[in-house]
């Protein structure tokens, strides 16, 4: 018995118009006035005089009747409650105001507000003085250290790496040392073996089992810098996986007695299997379906991470490969994710569709699946399937 009936793939090789979308950094869309003088950080006002200036401003507000919740609420409330100190990449376009490049370091929460850092700008002359560029900056830091760093400008070359949703750790690793020089097999020494070197940094670890980063490699696309380590380029994408993934609401997933290492496993799976997009949550809910009544998987996705090449159509003997891995051998979840999870596929892992459903089998040469409450519906669909996967 089959939870999908031979859908046939390339292991961890998406097609290029399911997995290989170029899902940008977080970068401004509205052009504004173009960056012209050249700026030094001795430019920039004595900081005492520009706070000096600042509670002037805020006593100017409140003194012509807004109220001081609606002064604190514009200039000083927080927009973000990411914890300080995580690294983040961020891309002011050229052409860039400072309107948009606040609003940009505010929602990537390398400052706290963004009016507050507009004022700012105004008050210390940088208005239209900030440069374009990549830039590694933090979670949480100074609007005055920020900006400091942007009348300079970056001064580093960047090489733009797409990792697509579904790839695995050596997918990423080839494509990172083909597009920006990233050492393959350093990669994946510390990527495959060494997930326990980043617990510290990064406590979501704490239930990896295996000691492999699998699953925690955010795919995204990502300005690499020049001379990058392996090590960097890693923290960089557990860094965008913290980022994502604080956003996912896990508390159905909790009510489940699933953890969040759990629901990577599962999203990971989720990511090999769904081929349209419309069908994340319903996967999703097969896979509940099947846990809550102790029925196996029967995960195909999950004997191909194991099998090398490409498999048109998995056969019998593939099913009773003794690993941990295989979900036609062994009940509950496999020991580990399988691939890189987007964050569609962690929404869909931690919020399943409310069905009944125990059974999908690809039946549509787009990729779409015929999903079944029962045995028999479900041999009458994988007949069909033949029609699609020989």
């Amino acid at each position: 018995m089959s939870a999908r009936g031979g859908k046939g793939a390339t292991r961890g090789n998406p097609s290029p118009s399911q997995r290989d979308r170029d899902i940008p950094v977080e970068v401004p869309s509205a052009p504004g006035p173009g960056v012209s003088a050249v700026v030094t950080p001795e430019d920039i006002r004595n900081r005492t005089w520009t706070l000096r200036a600042v509670a002037i401003t805020v006593g100017i507000l409140i003194a012509i009747g807004i109220p001081a919740y609606g002064v604190w609420s514009l200039l000083i409330r927080p927009q973000s409650s990411v914890a300080a100190g995580l690294p983040v990449q961020v891309e002011v376009l050229d052409g860039s105001d400072t309107k948009t490049i606040a609003n940009l370091l505010a929602s990537t929460a390398v400052i706290d507000n963004s009016s507050m850092f507009r004022l700012r700008a105004r008050i210390e002359g940088v208005d239209g003085k900030l440069r374009p560029g990549v830039y590694e900056f933090e979670t949480g830091m100074s609007i005055s250290s920020v900006i400091e760093v942007l009348v300079v400008g970056p001064g580093i070359e960047y090489t733009k790496v797409t990792i697509p949703e579904g790839f695995t750790v050596e997918q990423i690793a080839e494509r990172l040392d083909t597009s920006a020089g990233i050492p393959a097999a350093e990669f994946s020494e510390l990527a495959l073996k060494k997930a326990a070197e980043f617990t510290a940094d990064y406590p979501f670890l704490e239930d990896v089992q295996t000691g492999s980063l699998e699953g925690y490699l955010f795919p995204k696309t990502y300005q690499i810098p020049e001379n990058a380590t392996p090590r960097e380029v890693i923290a960089m994408m557990l860094s965008q996986f913290a980022r994502e993934f604080a956003t996912v609401d896990l508390s159905y997933a909790a009510s489940k007695n699933l953890s969040p290492h759990d629901v990577v496993i599962l999203a990971s799976m989720i990511e090999r299997e769904a081929r349209v997009a419309d069908e994340r949550a319903l996967v999703s809910s097969v896979i509940y379906n099947r846990l809550a009544k102790g029925m196996r998987l029967e995960i195909d996705a999950t004997i191909e991470y194991i099998l090398p090449g490409t498999r048109p159509r998995l056969l019998n003997r593939h099913l009773r490969i003794d690993s941990p891995y295989n979900t036609y051998m062994y009940d509950g979840l496999p020991v580990g994710p399988i691939s890189s999870p987007g964050l569609a596929s962690l929404e869909a892992a931690a919020r399943p569709a409310d069905t009944k459903y125990l059974y999908y089998v690809l039946t549509d040469t787009d990729g779409s699946h015929t999903f079944t409450t029962n045995l028999k519906d479900f041999l009458e669909a994988k007949e069909k399937s033949r029609e699609v996967v020989p």
